[in-house]
């Protein structure tokens, strides 16, 4: 694949952007052409809304009774449904509990989290594309806080992410 410039998108408040359009359509995509694997790494996360189809654009995708929203569980779990291994770490925090309860009530064989007390990293990645920053996956996060969010498709980082992630990870399991 080709690789395209990064995007870096500061949202916030100030800058009147926010990041819901840009995850919402990596998401889809996902969902509809799941990468072998998906990676979600964030100390906090909340099971923030991450597809709105209150107003139906996104009918014709979900099928005979389309929702009006989708959480960040429901699109993770359908992504692992369409085949690929879905990898979650973040902290042992309450905070986090009601999505990785959701997330873990699916028993599906794909899908895995981690615990971790120290980790910090903040990234969203697939087969060929990455979103890091500053961001955690809480409402704050993507609506309310000053982040500094990268999205990249092609080239090495993606891969050399899932790489660093599977070496951190994948060895303690």
């Amino acid at each position: 694949m080709k690789e395209l410039t990064p995007r870096t998108l500061r949202t916030g408040p100030r800058t009147g952007l926010r990041i819901d359009s840009a995850l919402s359509a990596v998401l889809m995509a996902e969902m509809l052409n799941p990468s072998r694997e998906v990676w979600l790494v964030s100390p906090w996360i909340t099971d923030v809304t991450v597809v709105d189809n209150s107003h139906g654009a996104y009918d014709a995708f979900f099928g005979d009774v389309p929702p009006s929203s989708w959480r960040l569980s429901d699109t993770l779990l359908r992504i692992a449904r369409g085949g690929a291994r879905v990898s979650v770490i973040t902290r042992p925090d309450p905070h986090n509990e009601v999505f990785l309860r959701r997330i873990e009530s699916s028993r599906l064989t794909g899908v895995k989290v981690w615990r971790d007390p120290d980790v910090h990293e903040k990234t969203l990645c697939g087969q060929e594309w990455i979103l890091t920053g500053s961001m955690n996956f809480t409402v704050r996060g993507l609506a309310k806080n000053d982040e500094a969010v990268t999205y990249k498709v092609g080239g090495p980082d993606a891969g050399q992410a899932r790489l660093d992630l599977a070496q951190r990870w994948r060895s303690d399991s």
